[in-house]
């Protein structure tokens, strides 16, 4: 890829339907597939799209399109996308139903309620505006059934939160906009949205965010907490807990590595790299307060300075029973606590090494009290 050049939006699963929705109708409805065909997104763009594959037959249509996720990483990039369109009942309107590789909804706490196919709100607004762009031109009634399905969606949703927000089969319809922007944070974020929407739901008192795979077993395993507690955070501490503050839970732990929750501690918000390195020489100087009550050499502190990483820095500490683990989550403590201060609930912080071990802990503790006052980064 070349760096220079601006990375290529894409499309999303939802207007990807929506095309082949749109194309499967005007065929069930004239006899002609039109290809391509085009559709109007949320913001007014009009995109046109090719289709794979087509066939009309036994009072079906059916109509497939490739998704094209531009430059994103996203799961769906290449796959097929097919709406397959029959009649409905009379006075029906349209109805979805989920096909191969299209996920059901399980669990309250979603857009969309339990025992609906797992299409969002914005892609089911946008295959009803085409079903009715086709009835104004063919004078169709627009009762319809149309079937989504994303072949080989039940194994690409294995790489999603699906299954842990309660989405069994397959994978969602999404979209707000119908476009897809390269390397978004945006759906990420809104994935721990719904998981928290989905705990509260649930009822669950307990939730978890993780930085990682390692932290998030390891956190699961300290609690023995469900799936549907686990909250995929990554980098977007600040997201999660504000969004936690609005819609709180009784008791919130906030789990991850060494070098994350150090940055934490020194009062990040957002722990992806390119907003700030950890500051070392601000860990040497918490390992040398504890140095001078434990009895370090004088020498730690610029070790510390010249380490490599966050690990290295931990273990020239504790090379001298200098443990960093528990200051660096009291540090973190307090700047999630500000984050969602003056609410009722309980926060704990704990910080794991890259095997899944326990090196640090700032245990449960009331942040009702815990003023907001402090920018943090």
């Amino acid at each position: 890829m070349d760096e220079d050049r601006p990375l290529r939006r894409g499309w999303t699963t939802g207007t990807c339907a929506t095309a082949a929705a749109k194309a499967a109708y005007t065929a069930l409805v004239t006899g002609d597939f039109p290809d391509p065909v085009t559709v109007t997104l949320p913001g007014g763009q009009t995109p046109a799209f090719a289709l794979a594959r087509h066939s009309l037959d036994d009072g079906a249509a059916r109509a497939g399109v490739v998704k094209d996720a531009g430059d994103d990483p996203d799961v769906t990039h290449g796959a097929l996308i097919v709406a397959t369109v029959r009649a409905g009942p009379d006075g029906s309107g349209v109805c979805f139903k989920a096909g191969e590789g299209v996920g059901t909804v399980t669990k309250p706490g979603l857009p969309i309620p339990p025992g609906e196919p797992a299409i969002n709100p914005v892609p089911r607004r946008m295959i009803a505006q085409a079903i009715a762009e086709v009835c104004a031109r063919t004078g169709a009634s627009g009762d319809v059934v149309v079937e989504i399905a994303i072949p080989g969606g039940a194994k690409l949703a294995e790489r999603t939160m699906n299954g842990r927000l309660g989405i069994v089969g397959g994978l969602s319809v999404l979209g707000t906009t119908g476009i897809v922007v390269p390397y978004s944070c945006a759906a990420w974020i809104a994935s721990i949205h719904r998981g928290i929407d989905v705990s509260r739901a649930t009822g669950l008192d307990h939730v978890a965010g993780a930085t990682g795979d390692t932290s998030e077993k390891a956190v699961q395993r300290l609690h023995g907490l469900s799936e549907a507690a686990l909250l995929d955070m990554g980098d977007f501490v600040g997201g999660t807990l504000k969004y936690l503050r609005a819609h709180p839970v009784a008791k919130v732990t906030i789990a991850g590595g060494i070098a994350k929750m150090t940055k934490l501690a020194q009062g990040f918000l957002d722990l992806h790299s390119k907003r700030g390195s950890v500051d070392l020489e601000a860990l040497a100087d918490m390992a040398s307060e504890l140095a001078a009550d434990g009895g370090g050499s004088a020498a730690l502190r610029a070790r510390i300075v010249g380490a490599n990483t966050t690990p290295a820095a931990f273990a020239e500490a504790e090379a001298e029973g200098i443990r960093l683990g528990d200051t660096v989550a009291a540090a973190a403590w307090d700047t999630a606590a500000q984050v969602i201060g003056g609410t009722d609930m309980v926060l704990e912080i704990v910080v794991f090494d890259r095997n899944g071990n326990l090196v640090g802990r700032a245990p449960f503790a009331p942040v009702h009290d815990v003023p907001r006052e402090r920018k943090r980064r």
